[in-house]
């Protein structure tokens, strides 16, 4: 199998290097305090956090899910991965309220964030405790699914297995993250930026030129049996290989995922960026930026759909190939679990010699002589796997030396992600567990190094999950539609309900996360939309019962928070506890946030579809997406733009600003 040349490997070998040398540089400036670690010391500019959560946003394996369905749906795939997470929509929230009513606390992480909510007594150290293993086994999750993902596609380049891949992954992760803390996760988030934008207007270019004359229609109808291939509107059904059926139904399926995305943002914005933020108009734009920045992904991912239509039409003029193959390998090597799949193809193709002749000769017989690079693309049903269509377009279509930069790319976005994860991860498990309840008087010291322990434990777990996953859909399929079922029912009442409390914080979400790990165990192959439905009401049951068997929050506390605050929903006689003045900025503040929700939406849904209509050549749809994209953002500058606070050199002396909480203690 021909993987990649001296320039290529050298390329990479340097991108690591460069990633590990700025977490040695910065190593020192981060350990200068908890804040600095966790924080940059909430100095950091907009547009820097900005490019910083539009990289950790960009994941590798979300990429190669998101391509996967845009190679068996064209834009449509929006419908089922862009509404499920890999869109990004829940940013319409965290961009309008939610980022701001985190960051108004002054605190420096989403549990720490429960206790100046809900006061310091006994249930508020449990929802405090709660909210932390809430926030780890989502890590876990998206961690197992970073290096599944990971794994799939650097074995396709390395003459390694996937799990070796992923060791070597999870090493230089630990190295940089680790060392430089959030001064890291920014400065390694703006370079890997600069990475995936070269990546975005190769891959674009590249795929707009070689389909250049070539009806798509009948190529995509060709191969993978989709008529309706160049189409954005959302169908009522649509033809979806084997393993994919369950999407068939494409309509329901996106209006699924559309509510349940929506109702998961109404809880959203526990991120470091929000918390970093210097003030609340800072923490408006740097969502702003991510947003027009996430755009970028979507034209960097139809441009490998489109070369992987090309691709299988080459490598595979007759699909009954694939199937014959997979029932020669299976006659071998007997029933392999779909999870080992991958480890078994590459072991045939990096140590042919260690399997039966008849074998390798009847795949060279089947594929040609060149049977690694087909051998790759074999799904174990005897199909075509799309989740490797990245990393096959990747090994045949781009010139060498130009592939070793998008490679980087990519490893970019992966890395950029797994910092993420793991910074805000051992901040909570470091400030919320070990200072919080373990060694309250531990030393900055200490604490930075008792980081380094929790991020290596998360990280070792999450590759064991990773190994034991059977394909990166399956396992982001049960991270948004179970464990984010979990938690969500308490991340979302605590801003809406002033009568939740934290029992019912604390018991909604341990119910919720038992609930989950439940369905994993005992029913692993139940569709997400019941897995969401059915944990999510268990979540309720265990928030409303824990709400009234134990008493309310304490109403200084409660008074403290809001007033801080101002979040909107069913506050009772908070409403009317303060003055008239108070309550007329209040309810202004409520009214532009809730009006700009629509023109939120459009905006971003429009900004995601325009650049894959274009590179389509679909005009109708571009002057339609157009018209709603012009609207949005009229809409949006008058109800959002205008209405942000002004530069803090521009505020004058009467203007009412919200104060920051400076300590928790001071609740």
């Amino acid at each position: 199998m021909k993987h990649l040349n001296l320039l290529d490997y050298a390329i990479i070998v340097l991108y690591m290097l460069v990633l590990v040398a700025i977490g040695q540089v910065l190593r020192k400036r981060a350990s200068a305090s908890m804040e600095d670690y966790f924080l940059g010391g909430r100095k950091m500019p907009w547009w820097a956090l900005g490019m910083s959560s539009m990289a950790a946003w960009i994941d590798m394996t979300g990429t190669m899910v998101i391509v996967s369905f845009l190679y068996l749906l064209g834009p449509r795939a929006m419908y089922i991965e862009g509404f499920r997470g890999g869109g990004c929509l829940i940013l319409v929230f965290i961009l309008l309220f939610t980022a701001k009513w985190h960051r108004r606390s002054g605190v420096l992480t989403g549990a720490e964030w429960i206790i100046f909510r809900f006061g310091n007594d006994g249930w508020a150290k449990f929802a405090r405790i709660s909210s932390v293993l809430g926030m780890v086994g989502l890590a876990l999750g998206l961690l197992a699914y970073s290096f599944k993902g990971a794994g799939l596609f650097l074995s396709m380049f390395l003459p390694f297995s996937p799990i070796t891949c992923s060791i070597i992954m999870m090493i230089v992760t630990i190295l940089y993250t680790m060392e430089a803390g959030f001064y890291g996760v920014i400065a390694t988030d703006i370079f890997q930026s600069v990475c995936i934008w070269i990546a975005v207007l190769f891959i674009t270019i590249l795929a707009v030129v070689k389909t250049s004359g070539v009806d798509l229609t009948a190529l995509s109808t060709s191969v993978t049996a989709n008529s309706n291939w160049v189409s954005s509107f959302p169908h009522w059904k649509t033809e979806m290989p084997a393993g994919y059926e369950a999407y068939s139904p494409l309509m329901l399926v996106g209006a699924y995922f559309l509510f349940k995305i929506m109702f998961t943002g109404l809880g959203a914005g526990a991120d470091p960026k929000s918390f970093g933020a210097r003030n609340d108009r800072e923490c408006g734009l740097l969502n702003f930026t991510c947003g027009w920045l996430m755009a970028l992904r979507w034209p960097l991912m139809m441009g490998f759909a489109m070369l992987g239509l090309l691709l299988v039409k080459d490598l595979f003029p007759d699909h009954s190939t694939l199937t014959n193959a997979a029932e020669l390998i299976k006659s071998h090597v007997g029933n392999v679990p779909a999870y080992k799949w991958e480890e078994i193809t590459a072991n045939i193709i990096n140590n042919p010699g260690a399997y039966s002749p008849d074998l390798i000769n009847g795949l060279k017989n089947i594929f040609g002589q060149d049977f690694a690079t087909r051998l790759m693309l074999l799904n174990s049903n005897g199909t075509i796997n799309p989740e490797r269509i990245l990393p096959a377009v990747l090994l045949n279509d781009i010139p060498m030396g130009f592939r070793g930069l998008i490679i980087v790319a990519l490893l970019a976005a992966a890395m950029s992600t797994f910092n993420a994860i793991i910074n805000m991860t051992t901040g909570f498990l470091t400030k919320d567990i070990w200072q919080a309840f373990i060694r309250p008087k531990a030393s900055n010291k200490e604490l930075i190094y008792i980081s380094y322990v929790f991020g290596l434990v998360l990280v070792l777990i999450g590759f064991a999950m990773a190994y034991t996953t059977k394909s990166i859909n399956d396992i982001w399929g049960w991270v948004m539609g179970g464990l984010a079922a979990g938690t969500a029912i308490p991340l979302v009442l605590r801003f809406y309900w002033h009568r939740f409390n934290a029992g019912g914080y604390g018991i909604g979400t341990i119910v919720g996360l038992v609930a989950a790990i439940l369905q994993r165990l005992f029913w692993p192959g139940m569709l997400e939309w019941y897995q969401f439905a059915y944990i999510l009401i268990f979540g309720l049951l265990g928030s409303i019962i824990g709400t009234f068997i134990t008493k309310p929050t304490d109403p200084t506390v409660l008074s403290n928070f809001y007033k801080i605050t101002r979040p909107f929903g069913f506050w009772g006689p908070l409403k009317n506890a303060f003055g008239p003045e108070f309550r007329a900025a209040a309810k202004r503040e409520h009214f532009y946030d809730i009006i700009s929700i629509p023109f939120a939406f459009g905006w971003f849904i429009s900004i995601l579809f325009l650049p894959m209509q274009m590179m389509l050549r679909q005009w109708i749809a571009v002057a339609v997406t157009g018209t709603i994209f012009a609207i949005s953002m009229i809409g949006l500058y008058f109800f959002w733009y205008k209405q942000l606070p002004p530069p803090e050199s521009k505020q004058k002396k009467t203007d009412i600003q919200l104060p920051l909480s400076k300590s928790i203690e001071a609740v």
